[in-house]
């Protein structure tokens, strides 16, 4: 692609002994590689320096030119270069940096050659190692660059060792305007394993249109490289994003119970694309991909160090790997249930002695909040954090308006509805399902709302809400009850908004399919004064809420978020360069997305993971998922307003606070929301109208409209024939298009995942998953006897067994928590925004914004008439809090979806 000019001036080398500690090797020299105090290890050894031969970079024709010194950053890494320190490789890469070529870097001129109208000819020169301080190494090279070279936009790179390394950053040093700064942040592949140099541009973003001439070409390669040919497996060095349907979630070879049908692609079930890794198909069901003990993801994808140190090998693995099988060593029988509500209390108070934690002495350190050491014991304990919503009110998960007030206020603010339609029916087909009309009728809800108004008045001031799980649980009634200690129904739930803005709970309606001969069964359970009619209604509740949490985390946070998420990032990559605007804008909204999706899919989401095994509806789970984006996900409505609009929560209001008046004014997720997404908006309106000035340029950018396109016939390709997908003409167009996306990376996934401990950690607050009938569904005398005897027994028994709930509680733990280098939206200005001072006020002024919605958000967890987050136990709304502490706090939200 280019011809490189090199001019090699040497130096006599000259070696000498450093008596500093350095790590071990089996090779003739090794150098100090002092690692991150986070990686907790120490090394020892004798370190070989040298006086580097000096190696310039020159231009051929006598000419005016200029020195240029380049200074490369590289990370210390314990998968890549640091890795590399011991074996065979570790003397090979020895010798390269002995030589001075450890890297070889060239520079790339942004203007073609006057003369030949092509590309000029880059210039190069090997780097050399000088210093290594603070985790980091620093390597330095010299060029001559002639003065009619032109301004230089790109450097390409050449990895001389055998392993990877982690590029911080290039800076150019003695150039007429000063420094030049190139922003790395990326792995690159040793040479052996991939001979294509690596690019990286400068901080300054062009659109197509304006790429200077003499980038054009390596833009253009660069992005094809990206996408690669659709073609082999893909290797764990690699950058290529593609498209692939969701066909690896079950293990057909093994068992054909573990067999799952693929999502996507099909109008039975269509979902979303993940990355495609070309792994080899299964002999048994040659369409579906068979397993690997990791998963590719485009190597940039992958988690940082810090990240991947506290989160993914630490915290996820062990939790995976050592405690949840230590756990099932002790818990041996999987379907034992709470005998008394002072079993489920000992898990937070005394903790359950694992004897097979000892061995791992690492789990204290990678989950500290569950594993705790036994004083006087060679055995640990496995014990959970007392969440705040029980510290405030042990008692808060028994009480009707906790139970609505959640709806609004609590871990899944996005199912709630207003009822806009009367009677209620199911669109499900009526000769396999039953009759369609409800069981809630006019006169049941006249008597639970009797004193404040009537029906009519209710409807027609949109006071009656709905959350309506009927039609999407149904279909899976009969199939989840052949399933051992689980059951289901189809539900609804039905609230009343009082006047002090508070949600009544009017009445929860359980609904099974005809069965086994049976006719359909259908019961409303509502409040009661009457003992007997209490108890179901908290048992009805209960069923309700492991509905809830169901579709709480298959859809509301897994499909709406991660998985929804993962085509947006595949086709910025291929269709958007690296310098392009609108790829700068996104990216950090991207990071580490693909690495947890690809978690989750080898966990948490396959078959028989924790999502099947302790979720309703079980080995379903994701199947479900696929049914509620077929019928439920349309991007137009992914915004917070459009939301809002589309569930009746909101009517659009221009003498409104954000246009928009709420159907329920003390709506703590929705209040907050709307100031994070009109600060989103404004940060975007500014970013987008600074490079897109009218509506020509947009329809112009043919990076742009490729991405567009992309994301709507490949990345969403089932939904590639719906009306509802914007246009994208206008710069109004774009800016809504990417304020969406933001807000599913930040806000949206902020509200559903990070207060899923503090929601559901006490996990009778929030069953996952409901094992038994309802009592009066077709009832024994026997059984019905020994409810009216005992009913707690049957709240216990209806409630997740030992094993499912020790094993939840122990994901909610890690999925809750914050990482250390988490970063949180508007706390860190990215290179590219900060090399443009008029980007650079713009985020200034989105982060002041963050920083006072900060404010507001205490302030309206003080005000006593906000009764929804605000009163005497009531855990205070703090999920839309921007900035957060480490670790499980119930607020902060990051950039992205990175847990």
């Amino acid at each position: 692609m280019f011809q490189t000019q090199i001019h090699h001036s040497h130096t006599a080398r000259t070696f000498f002994l450093l008596n500093k500690p350095c790590i071990p090797s089996t090779g003739t020299a090794s150098f100090s590689i002092r690692p991150r105090t986070e990686f907790r290890k120490k090394y020892r050894n004798v370190r070989v320096g040298y006086a580097p031969s000096i190696i310039k970079a020159v231009a051929t024709d006598s000419q005016t030119s200029v020195a240029v010194k380049a200074t490369v950053t590289v990370k210390l890494t314990v998968s890549g270069f640091l890795s590399s320190l011991v074996g065979l490789s570790h003397g090979l890469d020895d010798v390269a940096d002995l030589l001075g070529k450890s890297l070889f870097l060239e520079v790339v001129s942004s203007e073609l050659d006057p003369k030949t109208g092509l590309e000029k000819k880059p210039i190069g020169a090997y780097a050399h190692r000088t210093t290594e301080k603070n985790g980091e190494v620093t390597y330095e090279s010299d060029f001559v660059i002639p003065d009619d070279f032109g301004e230089i936009g790109a450097v390409l790179v050449e990895n001389e060792h055998h392993k990877e390394m982690f590029l911080k950053n290039i800076v150019l040093h003695g150039l007429p305007n000063g420094s030049l700064e190139f922003n790395c942040d990326s792995w690159v592949a040793s040479k052996f394993d991939d001979s294509q140099k690596r690019v990286f541009f400068t901080n300054k973003s062009y659109l197509p249109t304006q790429t200077p001439s003499g980038l054009k070409e390596i833009r253009e390669k660069e992005l094809a490289t990206l996408r690669g040919n659709g073609q082999g497996e893909r290797k764990s060095y690699e950058r290529i994003y593609d498209y692939d349907v969701y066909n690896d979630l079950g293990e057909p070879d093994s068992s054909p119970d573990d067999a799952r049908p693929v999502l996507g692609g099909s109008k039975q079930y269509p979902y979303p694309r993940r990355c495609r890794t070309g792994r080899p198909m299964c002999k048994k069901d040659p369409k579906s991909e068979t397993r690997s003990l990791t998963v590719y993801v485009p190597r940039d994808e992958a988690f940082s160090e810090v990240k991947e140190l506290t989160f993914s090998k630490n915290t996820l693995y062990s939790a995976l790997h050592a405690v949840l099988p230590a756990i099932e060593t002790i818990i041996t029988d999987t379907t034992q249930g709470f005998p008394l509500f002072t079993d489920i209390d000992q898990l937070y108070d005394q903790g359950i002695k694992v004897p097979n934690l000892k061995k791992h002495d690492f789990l204290k350190d990678a989950l500290p909040r569950i594993v705790r050491a036994i004083t006087n014991s060679v055995d640990d304990a496995l014990q959970f954090e007392t969440p705040s919503l029980i510290v405030r009110d042990k008692f808060s998960w028994f009480r009707d308006e906790e139970f609505s007030r959640q709806t609004l206020a609590g871990l899944n603010p996005y199912s709630i509805k207003s009822v806009t339609e009367w009677p209620l029916k199911s669109t499900l087909d009526p000769k396999i399902y039953g009759p369609p009309e409800s069981a809630i009728t006019k006169e049941l809800i006249e008597k639970e709302i009797k004193g404040f108004m009537t029906f009519e008045e209710a409807l027609k001031q949109k006071k009656l809400f709905i959350i309506d799980y009927h039609d999407i649980f149904l279909p899976y009634v009969i199939k989840v009850r052949q399933i051992k200690g689980t059951t289901l129904y189809g539900s609804r739930a039905i609230f009343f908004l009082s006047p002090d803005n508070t949600l009544k709970p009017l009445a929860v309606e359980l609904v099974r399919p005809p069965m086994d001969g049976k006719p359909q069964w259908k019961q409303v359970f509502s409040p009661s004064w009457e003992a007997t009619a209490s108890w179901l209604w908290k048992l009805a509740k209960t069923h309700f809420l492991a509905h809830d949490s169901g579709y709480h985390q298959l859809v509301s946070h897994w499909l709406r978020t991660h998985c929804c998420t993962e085509p947006y990032i595949i086709a910025s990559n291929r269709q958007l360069s690296a310098i392009h605007p609108i790829y700068r804008l996104l990216q950090p909204h991207f990071r580490y997305t693909m690495e947890i999706n690809a978690l989750a899919r080898e966990a948490l989401i396959n078959a028989n993971g924790i999502i099947e095994s302790a979720f309703s509806p079980g080995k379903y789970s994701i199947e479900m998922s696929s049914v509620a984006y077929g019928l439920q996900w349309r991007f137009d409505t992914e915004s917070l307003p459009a939301d809002l609009i589309s569930r009746g929560l909101a009517v659009e209001d221009p003498n409104s606070p954000h246009g928009l008046k709420l159907t329920i004014p003390d709506y703590p997720f929705a209040n907050d929301g709307l100031l994070l997404w009109d600060s989103i908006k404004e940060w975007v309106t500014d970013y987008v109208k600074y490079y897109y000035k009218d509506a020509s340029i947009v329809e112009s950018d043919a990076e742009l409209q490729a991405w567009w396109t992309e994301i709507r016939t490949k990345g969403h390709g089932d939904k590639k024939d719906e009306p509802w997908w914007p246009a994208l003409k206008t710069p109004e167009d774009l800016i809504e298009i990417v304020s969406t996306i933001v807000w599913v990376t930040s806000g949206h996934h902020a509200a559903v995942n990070f207060g899923q401990y503090a929601y559901a950690g006490y996990f009778p607050s929030r069953p996952t998953i409901a094992r038994i009938n309802m009592p009066n569904e077709d009832p024994t005398d026997d059984g019905w006897r020994r409810f009216l005897t005992k009913p707690e027994n049957e709240l216990l028994a209806c409630l997740p067994s030992q094993l499912q709930a020790t094993k939840v509680l122990t994901i909610l733990d890690v999925l809750s928590s914050h990482s250390p280098d988490e970063e949180y939206l508007g706390e860190y200005i990215e290179p590219a925004w900060n090399a443009d001072p008029i980007i650079k006020a713009a985020f200034e002024r989105f982060a002041g914004r963050l920083k006072e919605l900060e404010g507001i958000i205490d302030a309206r967890n003080e005000d006593k008439t906000l009764k929804n987050r605000h009163g005497a136990g009531v855990v205070p709304y703090e999920l839309l809090k921007p900035f957060s502490e480490s670790g499980v706090t119930g607020k902060g939200v990051p950039y992205s979806i990175s847990i």
